[in-house]
């Protein structure tokens, strides 16, 4: 019989090649793009949905799953599946985690280059200017970045890659990650600290590299904003909502924040009216230099991509025709888990 899969928002252009090159003859592949409707006959029917980000896998989807057997989320972060509904049906939810860590890594140590060594502000000066833009005080965010601290919020694979990274360019690198297992700022050579209030008050640099959930969603607010020390420069490539705009806003005008780069906004697109984007878009003198915006593009690479379309296809077919689970998220890996 052939297997029904349903990519529900793929984001590739062109014809699915590389995953039926992985799928085989086996299955036959079912290709929406982003925001475009799908009937419920098509939920129904599918035997496995490979997602990426834009589509939301709530309950009431996962109620109509009625021969799903696996759901691959081609990507990392999975807030927007309803991981227990689908424990709840006996539908493993599988992540990619190892598709684009050191592009992501990349991203990150080069959106901290970009502030701390004014590379964005030199180029934007030089292009309005290039007479008044010819100066090297131009940019407010410059700093050496050996030997500050760099503060790394979630030590998983891509936090642990941008430490390694910091270290290599001679920061002083601290983590907070309540969930990493003793002895792992040993093995790497960092220092650990155990609260998010202690990593703030020693940091120069802060990059976030949390999932999103209940407990990290607006981890960085403006109370946290205050704790930092002042002129601290913050990165996130991790997702949107970790963050809270209006803090970042806050802290940009009053100082605490010397610089911001977000790669991840709260609403992907953004609509456009939130203060933040409001103020950059307006040049607010206090925005100016200070802070850079990325269209969630830390991943992107074309091998990064290319491996994310083969990698979560692999996932599937490792289970659907071998029975073997792997990077499952929501518990049913477990031996005495009951799995369709």
């Amino acid at each position: 019989m052939t297997l029904k899969i349903l990519y529900p928002d793929a984001q590739f252009d062109g014809e699915p090649t590389a995953e039926a090159k992985v799928f085989g003859p086996r299955a036959s592949l079912t290709v929406f793009r982003p925001r475009e409707a799908i009937s419920e006959a098509v939920w129904r029917s599918c035997d496995a949905i490979v997602c990426y980000h834009d589509v939301d896998i709530g309950e009431s989807i996962v109620d109509q799953l009625d021969n799903c057997r696996l759901i691959v989320r081609a990507g990392v972060g999975f807030d927007q599946i309803d991981i227990a509904a689908c424990a709840a049906r006996g539908i493993p939810v599988c992540n990619t985690p190892d598709y684009g860590t050191t592009d992501v890594a990349d991203h990150a140590i080069a959106l901290i280059l970009g502030l701390a060594r004014g590379i964005v502000a030199f180029n934007a000066g030089l292009k309005e200017d290039i007479g008044i833009g010819w100066d090297f005080n131009a940019a407010p965010t410059v700093r050496r970045l050996s030997g500050q601290v760099l503060g790394i919020v979630g030590l998983g694979r891509i936090g642990t890659a941008t430490a390694l990274r910091g270290k290599a360019l001679g920061m002083q690198v601290v983590f907070y990650d309540p969930y990493r297992p003793t002895g792992t700022e040993l093995a790497l050579g960092l220092t650990r600290v155990h609260s998010l209030e202690a990593l703030l008050v020693m940091a120069d640099v802060v990059s976030l590299h949390t999932p999103l959930s209940p407990e990290t969603r607006k981890m960085i607010d403006g109370a946290a904003v205050a704790r930092m020390k002042p002129g601290t420069l913050l990165i996130n490539t991790s997702r949107g909502p970790v963050v809270d705009p209006d803090a970042v806003l806050e802290g940009l005008r009053s100082g605490q924040l010397a610089g911001a780069a977000l790669d991840v906004l709260p609403v992907e697109p953004p609509l456009g009216s939130e203060a933040l984007l409001v103020a950059w878009r307006n040049d607010d003198p206090a925005l100016a230099n200070r802070l850079i915006l990325a269209p969630h593009s830390a991943f992107y690479s074309q091998s990064s991509l290319a491996d994310l379309r083969r990698k979560s296809a692999e996932t599937a077919t490792a289970y659907l025709y071998e029975g073997r689970l792997r990077d499952c998220v929501n518990g049913l890996d477990r031996p005495d888990a009951k799995r369709r």
